[in-house]
């Protein structure tokens, strides 16, 4: 083991040795260096930014044991698996194991044979558990998910309320917090319910410049709109996060209907089947997981291409927790929001369920900031970053719908049209409201004056004797929630002053309705045109499971017309690639571990980047460790040199 005062001097060597990468992340070494040091520290890294290796790394240089305190009963064992394949004695104990699972590992804990060991925090203070730790050697504690000790934070556990009490039981022992998302109202406190002792902070960019932001109109039928998104992707791996347990389980059974490998998860499942249904997902047996809030937190899978939210989170937080699922290992990512007015009002009614007046205030407020980031004209990529206190340097991000086009859609392309008249309606209706009620309403009560409903809510504010009631009945009720929310990000309306989702016509609307101003909107689909796209992304779908060469040629020209970025994307090979991830999922099969414990994406782009064929061209590649490279090397380099004899003169440009 490597003296603690050289360890400076050996990081690189062991992150290359045990974790196979060359270099560190932004704050990571930092980080290690001031925990080595013997310092409380804090690190605030975003999902995918590394926060493991802030405690992973140390516990190998330093003697004794490293606690990791999560609630992430999945996470645990995800990161137990892939620190053993790469050679590093690691454990966990928790509520999954049997007590024939449980004692010998004990057992190896009292015997030191341990370098890590995950531990959920209601554990930490049972009295048999108190006495082991003392017996262990505790060199450090690491509070992952640190924010779930404050009350501030999004996802507040009471029980990390208790971990503070180990500072009287281990007064040295260094303690190590970590998050992936907190304020700096949630950092304060954390920083206080831990009892940190002047911890050096770390608080690195929240910005995630792999991930596409998108915020779409919800339709009646959402499951067809998720339907078209995930047909349209058939390789890559998605969550699908549902408000409600049932409509978790209506849409995995939707999509299965149409041929898309998909399970719900909701904690309403049997724990058995919960669990199943998570470990297929892992392993890519399964490619869509349909879920609740319930779960993804501590999902360490690294290949979540997609994101979806078929209904409008609680808060920011959250949204910026479950969205940064999806691209974990830097490759692109796609975050796609459906957001629907009825999705507010049902979020509004359970929260006004809430007793305490105080946490009643607090689920408001963060719940009208949620409703200001989807119908926001901005940047969301700058809206995101601001809510954590931090700046976007630029003014457009090239990566979210407002910056790209208020045009492109997650299904492509739309065609615009001469609005000016669908406009001047929807303006002109929002601003009589506003002239007889003395308030605003929202999207979805303008789209039933304008198309005449006879709704209690009209009849009890009389819009019915307005002069725009019925002017609009030529149109759906969809189509003029479409445009109000067009007409938002174009600035002709904006959120009103009420502490409701209402809409008011700006400065810039009442010109144009005074001028008659031409205005493009983009126009709807009907449900005729949906099917015919339906038809073609289920036709485009065939075409690419032909040939991957053609496959790689439709997303550059796919990409080319829609001008969409994708930062982190790393062009290969594609035929080589598909047979590289085939290898590797039998290797995990066989080993019963998910794929990416073997190798992830990124070091398997790499190698069908780079065609190694030699162990020292293979030990370069990123991820590739000392273990790895002696447990699989040889196996991988003979599926490339087959290749290669097969396509001798096949080569990545």
């Amino acid at each position: 083991m490597i003296a603690v005062n050289h360890a400076s001097h050996a990081l690189l060597p062991l992150l290359k040795q045990y974790f196979g990468y060359t270099s560190f992340r932004p704050l990571q070494e930092e980080i290690i260096r001031d925990s080595l040091a013997g310092r409380d520290t804090f690190a605030l890294l975003p999902t995918g930014g590394g926060k493991s290796l802030c405690f992973q790394l140390p516990a190998l240089v330093r003697p004794g044991l490293t606690v990791v305190i999560s609630p992430l009963i999945a996470l645990m064992k995800d990161q137990v698996d892939a620190m053993q394949a790469s050679g590093v004695s690691a454990t966990f104990l928790n509520s999954s194991l049997a007590a024939g699972e449980s004692r010998p590992r004990l057992r190896g804990l009292d015997n030191g044979e341990y370098k890590l060991l995950y531990v959920a925090p209601e554990r930490l203070l049972l009295p048999d558990f108190l006495d082991g730790l003392k017996r262990w050697n505790v060199s450090l504690f690491a509070i992952d998910e640190a924010h779930c000790i404050s009350e501030w934070g999004h996802d507040f556990r009471p029980e990390y309320r208790q971990i503070s009490t180990l500072r009287e039981v281990f007064p040295g022992v260094p303690f190590m917090a970590l998050t992936a998302t907190a304020t700096e109202r949630v950092r304060a406190d954390i920083v206080k319910q831990l009892l940190l002792r002047e911890p050096h902070q770390y608080v690195a960019s929240f910005n995630r410049p792999n991930l596409i932001y998108r915020v779409s109109p919800k339709a009646n039928d959402v499951k067809a709109q998720v339907l078209r998104f995930v047909r349209a992707r058939p390789k890559e791996s998605g969550i699908v996060y549902c408000q409600r347990r049932k409509d978790t389980e209506s849409l995995a059974a939707r999509l299965q209907e149409d041929g898309v490998c998909a399970l719900p998860y909701h904690a309403g499942l049997d724990a058995a089947v919960r669990a199943r249904n998570q470990e297929m997902f892992l392993r890519d047996e399964v490619r869509v997981i349909c879920a609740t809030i319930a779960f993804g937190m501590g999902i360490n899978k690294p290949n979540v291409r997609y994101v979806v939210h078929a209904g409008l989170p609680k808060n920011v937080e959250g949204y910026y927790q479950e969205t940064g699922r999806a691209g974990r290992d830097g490759l692109p990512g796609e975050c796609l929001l459906f957001f629907s007015e009825k999705d507010f009002d049902q979020q509004y009614f359970f929260i006004k369920k809430k007793p305490d007046p105080q946490e009643l205030q607090v689920a408001l407020d963060q719940l009208y900031q949620m409703v200001d980031y989807a119908e926001s004209a901005d940047c969301r990529r700058a809206e995101l970053l601001r809510y954590f206190d931090e700046e976007l340097p630029h003014d457009n991000c090239g990566g979210c719908d407002n910056c790209l086009s208020t045009r492109e859609t997650f299904e492509g392309t739309r065609e615009t049209f001469d609005g000016t008249i669908a406009a001047q309606k929807l303006l002109s209706c929002v601003y009589r409201i506003r002239q007889k009620s003395g308030f605003g309403v929202g999207a979805s009560h303008l789209a039933e004056v304008l198309t005449g409903a006879y709704t209690v809510k009209i009849r009890r504010w009389g819009h019915e004797s307005l002069s725009t009631y019925g002017i609009g009945k030529k149109r759906s009720r969809a189509e003029w929630v479409a445009f109000a929310h067009e007409l938002v990000r174009l600035g002709y309306l904006r959120k009103g002053a009420e502490k409701f989702a209402t809409l008011e016509v700006t400065p810039e609307g009442r010109a144009a309705l005074a001028a008659r101003r031409s205005i493009q909107l983009t126009r709807p689909e009907s449900a005729q045109t949906a099917q015919k796209r339906a038809q073609e992304s289920a036709q485009t779908a065939q075409k690419r499971a032909l040939n991957a060469q053609d496959r790689a040629q439709e997303r550059s020209q796919e990409r080319a017309l829609t001008a969409r970025p994708r930062v982190g994307e790393i062009e290969c090979d594609e035929a080589l690639f598909e047979k590289l991830r085939r290898l590797c999922k039998e290797l995990a099969d066989d080993r019963g571990v998910p794929s990416y414990v073997i190798f992830g994406d990124v070091s398997m782009r790499h190698m069908a980047r780079d065609y190694p064929t030699s162990t020292a061209e293979f030990a370069a590649i990123h991820g590739v460790d000392k273990y790895k490279l002696n447990e699989f090397g040889g196996v991988f380099i003979e599926i490339i040199k087959e290749f290669l004899l097969v396509n001798p003169h096949r080569s990545f440009i």
